[in-house]
């Protein structure tokens, strides 16, 4: 049986709480573009990076407090990459539990290049601080691990992943390779004990072990789609996995990590499946609470998965969305779009249940399989295993919601 998601409660402009605009000439002679291809704020909420087009990347302190286009030295930095830039992450990466938002003077931001090429700059000072070489083209996805080290995962269009240790300067990555496409998104576990990776076209999602960096399984599509982008939940008990097929729509699916299974599926509008505006290009969890973002050509959108409504539908008719990112406190979400503009959105503050609280405090450490082994009544267990939430449910947007 199928439902619907019930109407967004959240209305523009209102909504909407900064735009900031890129102030580029002309491409440079390195052939890059104007896409924001990639945002990301610092794991503790101090700082915002943008890649804001044709090579240049802006570190921007948070809360912005003037949208002036000179740079002041103490509120932002800008970094010349001389490459178009896909990808960025910041390090080292604190999970949230652990994280007290302290001062982030040693904070790293590495940068993924069209060449291949990983840089790693100091954010507290501007200053390229080395490089990293061994991918054989575009480097699409970086992540860090969550555990406050200095681990970083890398995808690229050269069909592997690649594990570094940014702590031991001039020791080889370890190589994971089996994908026969680009590898397009990767995405850690919270406990840093897994890799998800996907590739556009080859209808599988890739699970690795971070402890042995070895394959680990496919989650493997019934049919032909092409794969978009994936995420784990801050507890680690869910992948979310956004897909699509031009001829038939996209789907957000919901997998249990550990035992492969589908635990809910989302399809869009059937009155705008056929629309090329509405094929997604993005998803992420927050880190507060249990709120998915996922982001097409069309529209920002934000699912309350434990209440099972869409609390945010915004950003309709605007340049094209390529991107997303929480605040790691909840509140704001960014948008980066291919006219190198980012958008910052307020986040309705969603209060957690005792219920969910206790649940996630529980999965974060413990598998699907130690769950099922624990002497409890079924509710139960299909609650700690998410196996309660609704296993199928169509979006209805705003234009046909009836």
């Amino acid at each position: 049986m199928c439902s619907a998601f019930r109407p967004s409660t959240v209305k523009e402009p209102d909504d909407l709480i900064l735009e900031l605009k890129p102030s580029h000439q002309s491409p440079n002679p390195t052939g890059t573009h104007c896409e924001t291809w990639s945002v990301r704020f610092s794991p503790g909420g101090s700082y915002f990076a943008w890649s804001m087009g044709f090579g240049i990347v802006k570190i921007l302190l948070w809360p912005v407090t003037s949208t002036d286009s000179g740079e002041d030295a103490d509120s932002e930095r800008t970094l010349h990459c001389k490459q178009a830039v896909w990808a960025l992450a910041f390090g080292p990466c604190l999970s949230p539990r652990t994280d007290q938002n302290r001062h982030e003077p040693d904070l790293l931001l590495v940068i993924g290049l069209n060449n291949g090429l990983i840089q790693v700059w100091v954010v507290s000072s501007g200053k390229l601080l080395f490089t990293l070489s061994g991918h054989q083209a575009l480097v699409r996805d970086l992540v860090f691990a969550p555990n406050g080290s200095l681990t970083l995962v890398s995808a690229s269009r050269d069909k592997t992943l690649r594990i570094w240790d940014l702590a031991k300067k001039g020791v080889n990555p370890h190589v994971l390779r089996g994908p026969n496409y680009w590898v397009f998104k990767c995405s850690i576990s919270p406990d840093s004990s897994m890799i998800a990776s996907l590739c556009n076209f080859d209808s599988k999602l890739y699970l690795w072990s971070m402890r042995s960096y070895t394959f680990m399984r496919h989650i493997t599509y019934d049919h032909e789609r092409t794969m978009v982008s994936c995420d784990f939940s801050p507890d680690g008990a869910l992948l979310a996995v956004a897909s699509y097929k031009s001829s038939t729509g996209w789907w957000l699916d919901l997998w249990d990590p550990y035992t492969a299974d589908l635990l809910s599926r989302v399809e869009n509008c059937e009155l705008c499946y056929n629309r090329s505006d509405s094929l997604p290009t993005y998803l992420s969890f927050s880190p507060v609470g249990l709120l998915l973002a996922f982001k097409d050509y069309r529209a920002l959108q934000i699912w309350d998965v434990e209440r099972d409504e869409l609390v945010t539908e915004t950003d309709h008719n605007r340049a094209g969305g390529l991107c997303c990112a929480f605040h790691p406190h909840g509140g704001v979400i960014a948008t980066g779009c291919r006219n190198g503009e980012v958008k910052f959105w307020r986040v309705p503050h969603r209060v957690r249940s005792l219920r969910h609280l206790c649940r996630t405090a529980l999965r974060f450490s413990v598998s699907t399989y130690q769950v099922e082994a624990l002497p409890l009544p079924p509710k139960i267990q299909e609650f700690l295993t998410y196996r309660d939430v609704q296993k199928q449910k169509t979006l209805c947007c705003k234009k046909h919601h009836s």
